[in-house]
């Protein structure tokens, strides 16, 4: 997924929801536990007091004395932090602990004890001596003919709750956590397979930029479908506007053709100087008209949608027929292509781009051309791939001072050869219609190395 792409934004922010209600949620739920524990444990230490009332009564001397057994063998444990006791309302009185204090009463704060519910219980929590957490619960009992109040207290060790919570909260954020891991795997499987037609758009216009398929076909979500039907009308519509530009451009062609030879077979039988002139002129006339109409039509060409021409068999054909033409020289032009590599773009301007420049390199070399082809790891300015095609002859060469004004418009550089100066700036205007460009370097067979790059796939 990339940075700013639409699966990333839903993926993460259903994530994070995900993970800020799990967390929620395993704080509610602790906390909850935590309660639910806390009011069983004030149970349990209500239930002790009652069972410690009931078996409690003032002796002879007013001193209490337990009638009965406690049944919970934790009172008997030394400082297990459960413990009851019962003081008398006198000091001289002797007062009745479990074995677990030691004959050590609790003194708690009278602080802790002035907060009683409805029915005069105190519930507090403190520390002992040897540091733990204890809970209790303290109660004033009155008893018939006895002056003074009777004080219950137990106690229980809340340390002990606290292991519980602990170890329902590790396996509460344990289970939350696979849960969680879960999720994150279910929304990305799900986001995943929202965006899967998204995918399989994009995948169908790019083989309609390279020239797989013409139109933008298949079962689109309806969302999706009237993005689709607009791609295609679009399409059409590009289609139709390029077809339109070649026939215009082939009637201009027509339309300016009759009068540029009727004004030559005036010129040509009326004799003087006049005529010469505009003889001379409607050979300008000529040359600009088919300049312009040719980059017209390779302008269209080269914004056409879905246009893709395999580069080999292309090459090939030049190399062949470069070679017959020149059979004189003994030019042998050797190719080589990676295989399956395609030009974005149409086959009669792939031919007269190299055509121009293995032309030229048969022209100038003293026997051997090399030419070769492959895609490169490079991203033109439209995101689209590169190819490169070089061409190399055994010429003289070209100074580095002279390379730039040789891709200028009629620049010829030795008058000794044929041609009009035309060729490499054809090859460059046309190069730059695709976004693509020239440049000329050494060869190692020691002419003139071309570089041309333009949009390519394999």
């Amino acid at each position: 997924m990339r940075s700013n792409s639409l699966s990333l934004r839903l993926t993460v922010s259903a994530a994070v929801v995900s993970l800020v209600l799990l967390a929620l949620a395993s704080v509610v739920l602790s906390e909850l536990f935590q309660q639910a524990l806390v009011r069983n444990f004030d149970a349990r230490l209500r239930a002790v007091l009652d069972s410690l009332s009931a078996n409690v009564f003032p002796g002879e001397d007013g001193a209490p004395q337990l009638t009965g057994n406690m049944a919970d063998t934790r009172f008997t444990l030394p400082e297990s932090g459960w413990n009851w006791q019962v003081i008398p309302p006198k000091p001289e009185q002797k007062p009745l602990v479990s074995p677990s204090l030691l004959d050590k009463p609790i003194l708690p704060d009278t602080k802790l004890l002035g907060q009683r519910d409805a029915e005069q219980i105190a519930s507090f929590a403190f520390k002992n001596s040897v540091g733990q957490q204890l809970r209790a619960m303290e109660q004033r009992i009155t008893f018939k003919d006895i002056e003074g109040e009777y004080s219950f207290l137990v106690t229980g060790n809340f340390d002990e709750l606290r292991n519980e919570v602990r170890s329902f909260s590790n396996a509460l954020y344990i289970s939350l956590g696979l849960l969680g891991v879960g999720l994150l795997g279910a929304i990305f499987f799900q986001v995943r397979y929202a965006m899967k037609p998204m995918s399989e758009m994009q995948q169908k216009l790019n083989d309609i930029r390279s020239g797989k398929i013409e139109m933008l076909h298949g079962n689109f979500p309806t969302e999706m479908q009237p993005v689709a039907d607009e791609m295609n009308l679009l399409i059409q519509s590009n289609f139709e506007i390029i077809d339109r530009a070649r026939m215009q451009v082939g009637n201009l062609a027509h339309a300016l053709k009759t009068p540029i030879s009727v004004l030559t077979n005036e010129a040509r039988e009326s004799p003087g100087s006049l005529a010469e002139k505009v003889k001379e002129q409607i050979g300008v006339m000529r040359d600009q008209v088919n300049m312009y109409l040719d980059r017209a039509r390779r302008a269209a060409r080269a914004q056409t949608i879905g246009a893709a021409t395999d580069v080999d068999p292309v090459l090939q054909s030049l190399a062949r027929t470069l070679q017959r033409i020149n059979m004189d020289k003994g030019v042998v032009v050797t190719v080589t292509c990676q295989p399956g590599l395609k030009f974005r773009g149409e086959r009669q301007d792939l031919e007269e781009i190299v055509g121009n420049l293995m032309d030229n390199a048969c022209k100038w070399s003293n026997g051997k051309v090399e030419v070769r082809a492959h895609l490169i790891a490079q991203i033109g300015d439209d995101g689209r791939p590169r190819m490169l095609i070089e061409v190399d002859d055994d010429g003289p060469g070209l100074p580095p001072e002279k390379r730039s004004v040789a891709l200028k418009r009629g620049q010829r550089l030795d008058e000794t050869k044929p041609g009009s100066g035309l060729g490499l700036n054809i090859v460059t205007e046309t190069a730059a219609m695709y976004g693509g460009k020239v440049e000329l370097d050494q060869a190692v067979l020691g002419g003139l190395r071309v570089k041309l790059l333009l949009p390519g796939l394999v």
